[in-house]
């Protein structure tokens, strides 16, 4: 104790955990009982400068003397592992207001109501760095922490965690604690360039901006950007009704020119043009639902659009919405509406969370006469709700929203125009070809490319800090596209690791069959309506188990740069009535969504049996019904291409097997000699065999021997030679004799004659 109500501890750099990065101190239970303090009570601390957090009891076997503290905290005082600090008991005020800056693609991204909910409860002064990991400090605050951070993953990405964003403006300037009650915003006038967080706090800049630079709109839903220099004064004539957000000037939008003109012509007729309305003899309510994937950039090209025809926007988001109570989340509705000008526009992001499809809520119901009430002056409001599931929106609210605008996956082109703007502030070394890149990205959207662009970005940095170039290299981009996936085929999609046809032994008729039914689709679709012909739909390989169905087609994929989805049975098949059906119409939407995709359906004779004989109350004949309406339905399936692959071909419906559907029945049949010994090489590439070994005979012996049996005999070689020795360095002969004693073939010659007869009469 060195003064009354004081004491002074050792800073102890706390482990990470739950409370890393959360604003949150440890005490021994006696240092807080010295203090006057609960768990929970706030506490000053002073290093070389002084700040405020939550103090929390520590384990009874901490330390009595250290102050366990993370890195971040650490940092607010400026001090070090073993430097003193003085703790005291301060009293907390509300914060009325708190101004932040952080990295560009943070304020693009986060709207100034989720910023609040994830920094609630957080004591903050002037000059603090802080996360935006959010504290759960009651059973209250558990449902809001987890919305919070299912909305900060959905719009950042899992690199959320690791920013750090900075109090510039804090009222009172220190000890404030943020609140529901707390104005929260992006600080405006941040510097046009790019930081990314590293460790510790620490950011790495990547270069000034070569003009001031709009953050960008990934994120799609909940995406803003900061203002240009040269544009604030059009923006502040036009001031956004949630403070923080300002649109992107309309003609730097990128990747979603046609529906941003087509939501420009709907405003500017209805705002600005209602004479010609009245001169026709005719009238129109701007009710409008923008449809697309999430993270296309829906709400931005929303906003960017308002700005552009001169209307303001009042915001509100859905998700949030659905996590408050209903009387509450009701007054922030109507505070919303209260809030708008004339002329002005009401968006709101995911309208389905509020208005489900199929479930009639007070919430739901009340938001559909609002929008009645909006819209009753015609010329005056308009309503634009985005969504990424149309199917979910209440048919009742559609009816309201009379005009629909498609924000699409974007294409190679929208991808390259984006990736340009994403880099616009940062370095980029000259022999970097976007459109490259962005042809090694389909299915990637705009939120997906930011979060590429970033990792990217943070790679050059990290080489950057050990003294390399600081400008993006053609290897960043490549890793960066290796561990970001694209949204559109989270939980679906299949990893390649680089395979392509070259990988494969053997199989030089399949390999250039399925080029020609596969690769050509999707990658040459332009040279199909050049001849005036459709691309095949889809292609069924059929042959005995373990010679290689699943392996080509991940290398055809590779080959191609295609997206992957790998359809799982029970992902479709549901006993309630319609939801099978549902499933697989939401599998080929989202494989349109992502295309150039190619889908595949492994063991597809479980999946889409011959109708009549089954016993499961009709569900795979339906399943079978809505793969043929999708396989060739009045919905095109350009750059999609269906792969199916079985055991049994005669089990599988025959209407999926005629012309326009899986057109093609490939036979892929077990490996020949040569073929054989392909596989063996490509197994043995990293294997040390002893001279003695002649692969080429061993292939000889191995008849009925599957490709996976071939791996297998490879494989348990080099283990036989490590049975008898773990400091072997050689597989000799021997070894492999005794692994073909121990790995017996699995085909079975009764199949594998029906399999060639099934193939043989299908060709003659």
């Amino acid at each position: 104790m060195t003064d009354s109500g004081s004491l002074t501890l050792t800073a102890t750099r706390a482990k990470a955990g739950l409370d890393a990065r959360r604003g949150i101190v440890r005490l021994h239970p006696e240092a807080l009982t010295a203090l006057g303090l609960r768990a929970g009570d706030a506490v000053e601390l002073t290093g070389r400068r002084t700040t405020a957090a939550i103090a929390l009891a520590a384990n009874r076997y901490a330390s009595r003397r250290a102050l366990y503290a993370d890195d971040l905290t650490l940092g607010n005082i400026g001090a070090r592992d073993g430097d003193p600090v003085r703790l005291a008991p301060v009293s907390l005020a509300a914060a009325d207001r708190v101004v932040l800056s952080g990295p560009a693609s943070a304020v693009a991204v986060v709207d100034p109501d989720t910023l609040r909910l994830a920094l609630l409860s957080k004591v903050v002064g002037e000059g603090d760095d802080v996360s935006l990991l959010p504290i759960e400090l009651g059973d209250g605050q558990r449902e809001i922490v987890a919305s919070t951070r299912r909305t900060l993953n959905n719009t950042l990405g899992i690199g959320w965690t690791t920013m750090v964003l900075n109090v510039v403006e804090s009222i009172p300037v220190s000890g404030a604690m943020i609140t529901s009650d707390t104005r929260v915003e992006w600080q405006h006038d941040a510097p046009a360039s790019i930081d990314v967080p590293l460790e510790s706090g620490r950011v790495a800049n990547l270069g000034r901006a070569r003009a001031p630079m709009p953050a960008s709109y990934a994120g799609g839903e909940a995406a803003a950007v900061r203002p240009r220099a040269e544009t604030a004064g059009r923006v502040d004539a036009q001031p956004e009704a949630r403070p923080g957000i300002a649109p992107i000037p309309y003609e730097e939008l990128a990747g979603a020119k046609i529906p941003a003109e087509e939501l420009r012509e709907l405003l500017d007729l209805g705002f600005n043009h209602r004479e010609v309305l009245k001169v026709v003899g005719t009238d129109m309510a701007l009710g409008v639902l923008v449809s697309g994937p999430s993270g296309a950039g829906k709400a931005t090209v929303a906003r960017s659009v308002a700005a552009a025809v001169g209307a303001r926007v009042s915001e509100v988001s859905g998700q949030d919405l659905a996590a408050l109570e209903a009387n509450a989340a009701a007054d922030r509705l109507r505070a919303a509406v209260a809030e708008l000008a004339v002329p002005g526009v009401l968006l709101v992001r995911g309208v389905e969370a509020i208005a489900p499809a199929g479930k009639r809520t007070p919430l739901g119901t009340m938001f559909t006469r609002l929008v009645d009430e909006v819209l009753s002056e015609p010329g005056e409001h308009a309503v634009v709700c985005t969504t990424a599931r149309i199917e979910d929106v209440d048919t009742a609210l559609r009816s309201r929203l009379e005009y629909e605008v498609v924000v699409p996956m974007p294409d190679a082109d929208a991808r390259r125009d984006l990736l340009v703007y994403f880099t616009r502030g940062m370095k980029v070394a000259e022999d970097v070809k976007l459109e490259k890149v962005a042809h090694r990205a389909p299915g990637y959207v705009a939120s997906d490319l930011a979060v590429m662009v970033r990792e990217a970005g943070v790679r050059a940095a990290m080489r950057a800090k050990d003294g390399g170039a600081t400008a993006l290299q053609g290897a960043d981009f490549d890793g960066a596209l290796e561990s970001v996936r694209p949204t559109s085929m989270s939980g679906d999609s299949v990893e390649l690791g680089g395979l392509t046809l070259a990988d494969v032994g053997g199989m030089d008729d399949l390999k250039q069959t399925l080029t020609e039914t596969v690769l050509w689709p999707l990658t040459y679709p332009d040279a199909f309506t050049r001849l005036g012909i459709e691309a095949p739909r889809g292609i069924l390989l059929y042959g005995p188990p373990g010679c290689g169905k699943t392996y080509i087609v991940r290398a055809v994929a590779g080959e191609g740069h295609a997206n992957v989805l790998s359809v799982k049975g029970s992902e479709l098949l549901n006993k309630w009535v319609g939801e099978s059906e549902k499933n697989v119409r939401e599998l080929f939407r989202r494989a349109r969504q992502a295309s150039p995709t190619l889908m595949f359906f492994d063991e597809l004779d479980a999946l889409a049996p011959v109708r009549g004989g089954g016993t499961d109350g009709g569900t795979a004949d339906r399943v079978v019904a809505a793969l043929l309406t999708e396989l060739d339905g009045a919905e095109s399936l350009r750059d999609v291409v269906v792969v199916g692959a079985t055991n049994r071909p005669d089990m599988i419906d025959p209407a999926l097997l005629r012309p326009g559907r899986l057109e093609r029945l490939v036979y892929v049949p077990p490996p020949d000699a040569v073929g054989r010994a392909d596989i063996l090489r490509a197994n043995a590439k990293n294997v040390p065999f002893a001279d003695d070994v002649d692969l080429d005979q061993v292939a000889d012996e191995l008849w009925l021997y599957s490709a996976a049996d071939c791996a297998a005999l490879v494989r348990e070689a080099a283990l036989t030679a490590m049975r008898e020795s773990l400091e072997a360095s050689i597989v000799t002969a021997s070894h492999v004799a005794q692994a073909m004693e121990r790995v017996r073939p699995s085909l079975d010659p009764e199949q594998l004659e029906y399999l060639e007869n099934y193939a043989h009469n299908r060709e003659g």
